[in-house]
């Protein structure tokens, strides 16, 4: 499910951002006010004029001879007598004269005002110091058509600032939706402008495939903000791209490589009368299983399925490879010997991975050794395992290459490349080192070395 847009959101929170801007300007401005601030001084009273004028205006009735007068209701009642100082009065805009009920007081400061129809008027009456606005002066719509309120020296009630906040709100009202709106405007025509090359990009992605993943995003005109994020899904794109690569490679390589020994067998199939037909079978056999037991197990570890386990005896292990490759040993006329030590050697690791590289190198050593030659396989304590033959050995410029995928001498050459390269991905997952050494006096030695200290432990989860 995707979320908001991102212009949306930007747009709504310059809206939001906006409106509490608002409502701390005109926090502030009171604060200012009541600090003194020139230019901004006025009293907390000054916020309880509104509703006194409100009260006024619900006050107002026609007396028996159908006169518009001043009725105080209970709650003007109230404030006045809670309030002994405060006056209130009004006047007929259009007649321009006081209604019944007005303080005698504000009627004779005012009545010369009213002529001119003031919108707006602070006043202080003869003989008060005018540093504080007592009195407001305003017109009002009624129910009675337009009346001038006027009221004088009013009491704050903590229920004046939201009254006041209110008014001042409505009073601003269209120019604050037009603020708002032009802001919201001119913000969705910046923020889409400023995404521009966002959406470049989308669409450079939308076109990438399973066929394309050496292409990369562009980083031109990208913003810093947005620079890292492309240059991460690049090197994902890239990352991507070597292991799809290297997939295909395998998956071709493999079905090439797998199909030199199937070829093989047939071959074999069709001469059963040779003396050596059912242990060559059993070899074919065996070099296929390895095969297929190294690619399952390099498929589980590169998907992090494999379990990991503690305490793998590594001797325990070849001991029961050698017991496999023995009766194959013993028929093709070769002989396996293990030297172990005799308290075991533990390491941390995938026991199928494990032995399925001891085997591949067991086979390939009884393939090299010569008839009547001995493989030995040797454990030493600090975790390592050498394989030795007494075969043709390899050449020192070919003894890096040798694990790399599908490396082969010559065509003509028996075995398959892909079991070293599978035999190095596996002991590389498991933190450790394979290579290969001339045998003294001729042949491979196949070395693995373990840090007994290290495992993959959070891989047993």
């Amino acid at each position: 499910m995707r979320g908001p847009s991102l212009v949306a959101r930007t747009v709504a929170f310059l809206v939001v951002a906006q409106i509490v801007a608002f409502s701390v300007a005109w926090f502030m401005t009171l604060g200012l006010g009541l600090a003194g601030i020139e230019r901004f001084t006025y009293s907390l009273d000054e916020l309880s004029t509104a509703r006194a004028q409100k009260q006024v205006v619900a006050s107002l009735a026609r007396d028996e001879d159908g006169q518009i007068v001043i009725a105080p209701t209970p709650a003007l009642r109230h404030e006045l007598a809670h309030s002994p100082t405060m006056k209130v009065a009004a006047f007929d805009t259009l007649r321009g004269r006081p209604l019944g009920g007005s303080a005698p007081e504000l009627v004779e400061a005012l009545r010369p005002l009213i002529t001119m129809r003031p919108t707006h008027v602070h006043f202080v009456l003869p003989g008060q110091l005018p540093s504080v606005r007592l009195g407001l002066l305003e017109p009002q719509w009624t129910r009675f058509g337009p009346v001038h309120v006027a009221v004088y020296e009013t009491r704050f009630h903590l229920s004046d600032i939201l009254d006041d906040a209110v008014e001042a709100s409505l009073g601003l009202a269209a120019y604050i939706l037009m603020a708002i709106l032009m802001s919201g405007v001119a913000a969705w025509i910046a923020v889409r402008w400023g995404l521009r090359p966002l959406r470049e990009i989308v669409a450079e992605a939308a076109r990438i495939d399973m066929d394309s993943l050496h292409q990369r995003l562009s980083l031109k005109g990208v913003s810093a903000e947005i620079g890292p994020l492309v240059e991460a899904v690049n090197g994902a794109l890239a990352r991507l791209d070597a292991g799809v690569a290297r997939q295909r490679r395998f998956t071709a390589n493999a079905a090439h490589e797998l199909r030199t020994p199937v070829t093989i067998l047939g071959a074999r199939l069709d001469a059963p009368e040779e003396p050596s037909f059912k242990n060559d079978l059993r070899r074919d056999h065996r070099r296929i299983r390895n095969i297929v037991e190294q690619l399952l197990a390099a498929a589980r570890l590169g998907g992090n399925t494999a379990r990991f386990e503690e305490g793998l005896d590594l001797a325990a292990l070849a001991r029961a490879m050698i017991g496999d490759a023995a009766l194959l040993a013993v028929r093709s006329r070769r002989h396996l010997i293990l030297e172990a030590p005799q308290t075991p050697v533990l390491v941390t690791g995938n026991r199928v991975a494990l032995e399925s590289v001891i085997a591949n190198l067991i086979d390939n050593a009884l393939r090299a050794e010569p008839e009547g030659g001995t493989v030995l396989v040797r454990i030493f304590e600090d975790a390592s395992l050498w394989v030795e033959d007494h075969g043709d050995g390899v050449d020192e410029n070919d003894q890096a290459a040798i694990f790399e995928p599908f490396w082969r001498k010559s065509d003509a050459a028996p075995g398959t490349g892909l079991g070293l390269a599978i035999a190095k991905e596996l002991i590389d997952a498991h933190g450790g080192r394979i290579w290969v050494e001339t045998t003294p006096g001729g042949g491979a030695t196949f070395k693995i070395s373990f840090d007994p200290r290290v495992g993959r432990r959070e891989r047993n989860s």
